[in-house]
This record gives structure tokens, C-alpha cells and sequence, in this order.
């Protein structure tokens, strides 16, 4: 039952196929172009919809870099500060830090802060050691864990021991709250 085709019969053939594609693609050809097109946009929306996104986001990646940088720098977890317990906790970090240089702690006095400087309080430490381990605590002392700064430093001999010095800091423990700015509520 093998029969072949004469000439005329496989012209007759390809003239038919010819003709069924022309169908197709005239009246088909319109509706998949359409959805193909249509796939084509959806898919450039959603790269932009990425764009637009990771746009939004870069300057936070920096601001979280930054602040990430500053806690592992300082060893300080704002997350942990409690505003109520925030000076007695960096009194008790300064005066573990100075009794680990081997400095002998003297009298300590907390004062509160003046709400005009964004300050939570301040700090009047009292000390007494050699000269190296003074001079790490002052250099170790934005590594406590906690928003200090040296507001003021006196030194002097220490007649009880030779190459001893004594020392009276004033630390100001900053309020994070009162540095942050402020943001308005939007009724839109």
C-alpha cells in the first residue's frame, strides 16, 4: 500500500499546506502575537517593579551597613537601651572598664541630663592607677556599650603611689530618643 505521488499530486499538497499556514497565520497569527506581547510587557513591568524596588532599598542597605559598622565599632546595642536604666548601666559598664585596667575606682555620681543638650545625664568618675592603664580607659571608653562622651578631664599626681596619676572625668551619657528626628504624622 505504498503508493507514491505524481508531481502533480505533491504540487497539489504543498499548494494546500501553503494555503492552511496563510490561514493560520492571518487569523491566528494576530492572537498570538498579541500574547506573546502582552507575556513580553508583563515581564518588563516586573524587572522595573525590581528596579524601582531595589532603588527604594539601596539607601537603607547603606544606613544599615553604616549603623551595623557603629555597633560592632562602639559594642553598643541600641535595641538594649533602656531609657530608664540607661545611666546606672553605663555607670556600672565605665566602673567594670576601669577595674579591669587595674585602676583603683573612687567615688561615682550620676547627675541628670539638661534636656536642651540631648542628654540623658551625667557621669563624675573618680579614679586612681598608673599612667597605661588611665590612659586605655580613656581610649576604651567609646567601647563600653554605651553613648558617652568625655565632657571633661582632670589629671593629677597621685602622692600615694609613685607614677601614679589621679583622675576626675565628667562623662555625658547621650539620649538617643532626643537625637532622633522627629517625624510628622500625615493625615493623607
Amino acid at each position: 500500500m505504498n503508493h507514491q505521488f505524481t508531481p502533480r499530486e505533491k504540487r497539489t499538497i504543498r499548494i494546500a499546506a501553503v494555503c492552511v499556514f496563510i490561514y493560520l497565520a492571518l487569523f491566528y497569527g494576530p492572537v498570538a502575537r498579541n500574547y506573546f506581547t502582552a507575556r513580553r510587557q508583563a515581564y518588563d513591568k516586573l524587572v522595573q517593579q525590581a528596579r524601582d524596588l531595589r532603588d527604594l532599598i539601596k539607601p537603607y542597605q547603606e544606613k544599615v551597613s553604616t549603623a551595623t559598622n557603629l555597633m560592632d565599632r562602639f559594642r553598643m546595642d541600641p535595641i538594649k537601651l533602656n531609657r530608664s536604666s540607661v545611666m546606672a548601666e553605663a555607670s556600672a559598664a565605665i566602673q567594670k572598664a576601669a577595674t579591669a585596667e587595674g585602676l583603683a575606682v573612687g567615688p561615682i555620681r550620676e547627675t541628670a541630663g539638661r534636656v536642651s543638650a540631648r542628654e540623658a545625664g551625667s557621669i563624675q568618675f573618680e579614679g586612681s592607677g598608673p599612667i597605661a592603664p588611665v590612659m586605655r580607659l580613656l581610649h576604651n571608653l567609646d567601647h563600653i556599650g554605651f553613648p558617652v562622651v568625655v565632657d571633661s578631664i582632670q589629671i593629677s599626681s597621685d602622692a600615694r603611689m609613685p607614677n601614679g596619676i589621679k583622675i576626675n572625668l565628667t562623662i555625658v551619657v547621650l539620649d538617643f530618643d532626643a537625637w532622633k528626628p522627629k517625624q510628622e504624622n500625615s493625615h493623607v
